[in-house]
């Protein structure tokens, strides 16, 4: 009897941690951070990852653009798809012969080094990082500067 009446305390006592444990976990006040899967896998990265994963990317969306013309040609969808990622991806391309991998890059760790962006998706980093890198000057306070309110300074100007 007295094995039953243990095996009942500790039957109970478990019930009691398990309920405790689906009840705290279910707390909504705790101190959690949705983050994006890619930011955090971006952290993960070395610089010669990230060089490849960059890459990697671009030309995804490259392969897509060129798969879509193929398939339906012109249509809204192209165009949204030209408009949202490609755009930003062949301006990219196009610099690569001057600008470095390695400068996106970091224009990219900067943006996933904020908390505020760090659920934004990778195509938001990147068009982050195309547009500080195409600004004028020489701190990325005054590239801030220059950026703010759409008035974007090219280095060539």
């Amino acid at each position: 009897m007295k094995k039953y009446n243990f095996l009942f305390y500790v039957y109970l006592f478990s019930s009691f941690l398990l309920i405790n444990t689906i009840v705290t976990a279910q707390d909504t006040d705790w101190d959690f951070e949705e983050r994006n899967i890619i930011s955090i896998y971006w952290t993960t990265l070395n610089q010669e990852e990230k060089k490849i994963y960059l890459f990697s990317y671009m030309t995804q969306v490259y392969e897509t653009y060129d798969a879509l013309k193929k398939e339906i040609g012109y249509e809204e969808i192209t165009q949204w798809y030209y408009e949202h990622k490609a755009e930003t991806v062949f301006g990219i391309f196009d610099q690569l012969e001057e600008v470095n991998l390695v400068e996106y890059i970091g224009w990219i760790d900067e943006y996933y080094s904020h908390k505020e962006f760090q659920n934004n998706s990778f195509m938001d980093a990147l068009v982050f990082a195309f547009r500080f890198q195409q600004a004028s000057g020489d701190t990325i306070w005054e590239k801030y500067e220059n950026l703010k309110f759409d008035k974007i300074k090219l280095k060539n100007e």
